[in-house]
């Protein structure tokens, strides 16, 4: 994950090449480095605007750390029985996520997506690689479209070079060379493997107005832990209402608070992770149903699937790949946020641990 975020300090300079980790570190450094960087949490955001503009620079900054650190998928990973929790890796599980929430929602192959806050652009790649989709990837930040065209391009070099190479490549079925397989086409498509990936700088509240054009084309809009980033949750409904084909398919996964927590629960759990992870108020999972049945959504596959134990791994993982102090001090460097941030981890874990705070997929269909 991310290690650091900044709106004191933005002139830090060049993001320095990410510390490395050691899980072996996490019982002598865990209790000593949240209390020597320990900072209040739970502050309130100023405007929405403030808060959208201290999130694309929080991307903008961290990104390369989220890479470093967690790799190519920047969600949560998802372990459904003893076994996967006690074998799997985090890379496996995080192909579970995208593999379940393919099954609640049932994108077909061949599908043209929009993946709104597409981060690094893992899940839009398995989707064209794996699926044959058309993915279109729509991020906030400059540096993640960087990052994801980047290697979306290494990737489908990757791909003509093995393909290249097989004996069993007629030549008449011969890929076009590596560097011609990462050109992007006059639309700014790569292609990768079956399908086909591009990458767009976007505030995601401007989807439907952008994509005029396209309204009613695509198969699906995904949108996998950003929802929960977006001050005006009602206009994302509508807008990808706006922009699915009849049939079309909302395929959804994000953070949520447990319904009817007390003053005391939301302010212990629950605001420490509005504040670090720089989130607008937190939503029930009942207000997305409301939100998206109020835009002409049709609920699928029972509604929304709790899996919070199932993914609460994730920031056990998360809180001993950050037991560094080299990223504590560099937090540290980039102001409140940065250190907001990493304490926000802890809040996480024990939010999960209470049950004060959900994770739930879900998917709708247009009607």
């Amino acid at each position: 994950m991310a290690i650091a975020s900044s709106t004191t300090n933005p002139a830090a300079g060049a993001t320095p090449a990410a510390p490395s980790t050691s899980t072996d570190q996490q019982s002598q450094t865990t209790p000593d480095l949240s209390k020597e960087y320990d900072t209040p949490l739970g502050l309130a955001h100023t405007t929405m605007q403030a808060l959208k503009d201290r999130i694309k620079l929080h991307y903008d900054l961290a990104s390369d750390y989220y890479l470093n650190l967690w790799g190519e998928h920047i969600h949560h990973g998802y372990w459904p029985t003893d076994e996967s929790k006690a074998t799997d890796s985090k890379e496996v599980a995080q192909l579970a996520l995208i593999k379940l929430l393919l099954d609640v929602s049932r994108v077909a192959d061949g599908s043209r997506v929009l993946d709104v806050g597409c981060g690094v652009g893992g899940t839009s790649r398995y989707l064209a690689a794996e699926l044959g989709c058309a993915v279109t990837g729509i991020t906030i930040s400059s540096k993640q479209v960087q990052i994801a065209t980047r290697l979306t391009k290494a990737a489908a070099s990757a791909s003509a070079s093995a393909s290249a190479s097989s004996p069993q490549q007629s030549a008449a079925s011969a890929q076009p060379p590596a560097a011609d397989a990462a050109a992007a086409d006059a639309d700014g498509f790569i292609r990768l493997g079956k399908g086909r990936v591009r990458f767009v700088e976007l505030d995601a509240e401007s989807m439907g107005d952008y994509f005029a054009a396209s309204s009613e084309s695509f198969d699906a809009v995904w949108i996998s832990e950003a929802l929960s980033h977006f001050p005006n949750k009602a206009l994302f409904f509508r807008n990808a209402h706006r922009l699915l084909k009849a049939g079309g398919k909302l395929v959804l996964a994000d953070w949520f608070k447990a319904d009817g927590l007390g003053h005391a629960e939301f302010d212990a759990d629950i605001k420490p992770i509005e504040d670090g992870m720089l989130l607008p108020p937190l939503c029930m999972q009942h207000d997305y149903v409301r939100l998206a049945e109020e835009a002409r959504f049709e609920v699928l596959a029972g509604g929304p699937k709790d899996i919070s134990q199932d993914v609460s791994k994730t920031w056990d993982i998360s809180w001993a790949l950050v037991q560094n102090p080299a990223l504590w001090a560099f937090a540290f460097s980039q102001g409140r946020d940065g250190i907001a941030f990493l304490q926000a981890f802890r809040a996480m874990r024990r939010g999960y641990a209470n049950g004060s705070f959900r994770y739930a997929v879900m998917a709708f269909e247009k009607k």
